[in-house]
């Protein structure tokens, strides 16, 4: 049910800007019909058209939350920039509402064979985990970096914030199950279930670390050819 919550305040992050930008559309068109006494031709064709592109950015959304909840049937070959755009899809909106910048870097774009869906419920656990906690410690500037590259054989993706890093002993404990320390209204299966899909699902490893900004997660998938 907590999961279930928190995809739904994403989908109504990712609506309350366009539907904000709809009511300005009709807003504006209203006032000219009102304050001017007319309107052209050319401004309802206008207001029709940005009307429609706000509506099938809206309707992209659906598609983007089905398809990310589809189950995967069978383990598919993909580039790994296209999961990286499907999840900050997902939680661009509510990283845009609290200010805070995503810097996405790409030294080398791998293709993996696995599961996609369950990659980015991956990568959308690590980002929503990392703007969870730039927010609740009130980050000055806060920012999430993205790097994407490779290794040998391996396509490996690092996932850095600045919020001042995991403040525990056992850095590792933030992969068991139910751990919640400083996470409010938090479940403590997100990084639990992470861990699981990409090394018993995807053969690959799951990495924490602190550096001098904050925590740095490090996904590990073996590379295909």
């Amino acid at each position: 049910m907590a999961s279930l919550g928190e995809m739904l305040g994403n989908i109504a992050h990712q609506w309350r800007q366009p539907l904000m930008e709809l009511s300005s559309v009709t807003m504006e068109l209203q006032a000219k019909i009102e304050l001017l006494g007319k309107v052209t031709n050319e401004e309802i064709i206008e207001s029709i058209e940005k009307s429609n592109d706000i509506i099938q950015y809206m309707s992209q959304t659906i598609d983007d939350f089905r398809n990310f909840f589809a189950k995967d049937k069978k383990r598919v070959q993909f580039k790994i920039t296209e999961q990286i755009s499907s999840a900050i899809n997902m939680i661009n909106s509510s990283l845009k509402q609290h200010n805070i910048k995503l810097e996405i870097i790409v030294i080398k774009n791998s293709s993996i064979v696995g599961f996609k869906n369950e990659y980015s419920q991956v990568l959308i656990n690590i980002l929503s985990n990392a703007k969870d906690e730039l927010v609740n410690r009130k980050i000055k500037d806060p920012k999430i970096t993205l790097k994407i590259g490779e290794k040998e054989d391996k396509s490996i993706v690092e996932i850095e914030d600045n919020a001042g890093g995991i403040k525990i002993d056992s850095i590792d404990k933030v992969f068991e199950p139910f751990y919640t320390k400083d996470k409010v209204n938090g479940t403590g299966v997100g990084l639990f279930m992470s861990k699981l899909i990409v090394e018993n699902n995807m053969d690959g490893r799951l990495l924490v670390k602190n550096t001098s900004k904050g925590a740095k997660f490090i996904i590990v998938i073996p590379k295909s050819f």
